[in-house]
């Protein structure tokens, strides 16, 4: 994979506002380690390998578990995660993939009965905000670092 464009480097000035934005509302928003599984949850679902990287190694540093975390894709058929975290998880599949679900009823009524009206709010910004950097990653094939410089093998 060849990078296309580093953002930073073409717009730095909106770029660190975004930054700063995204910095602004995880101050304040739902808990870090909420916050981690779902940025996890839609970097898969977006297929952003640079989020997905960076997002887990913070998972992990923070003491999140790696089961927890290799079973994120299927959370739906584990039962490692709590009542918040599955409406919450259920919302960022909702809302990452909007265009086929159209935020279904009842996946916002478990949103409703696990999140104050402004927990939804900081939910769904934190939702829009890694959809967002998903796109920067995807979109201008951001590389994740590497444990140790290498190509793929053939």
């Amino acid at each position: 994979m060849k990078p296309r464009l580093i953002p930073f480097v073409a717009a730095p000035q909106q770029m660190q506002a975004f930054v700063d934005f995204s910095t602004a509302m995880a101050k304040d928003g739902v808990e870090p380690s909420l916050a981690e599984l779902v940025k996890i949850r839609a970097s898969q679902i977006n297929h952003c390998a640079f989020c997905l990287h960076m997002h887990t190694r913070e998972a992990l540093e923070a003491g999140e578990n790696e089961l927890r975390l290799t079973m994120l894709a299927a959370w739906q058929e584990s039962p490692l995660y709590t009542d918040r975290e599955r409406a919450a998880l259920a919302w960022t599949e909702a809302l990452t993939l909007l265009p086929e679900t159209a935020a279904p009823d009842s996946v916002y009524a478990e949103l409703q009965a696990n999140f104050t009206p402004e927990e939804q709010v900081k939910l769904t910004m934190l939702i829009g905000i890694i959809n967002a950097w998903n796109r920067f990653g995807v979109g201008f094939r951001a590389v994740h670092a590497l444990p140790h410089p290498r190509k793929a093998a053939a």
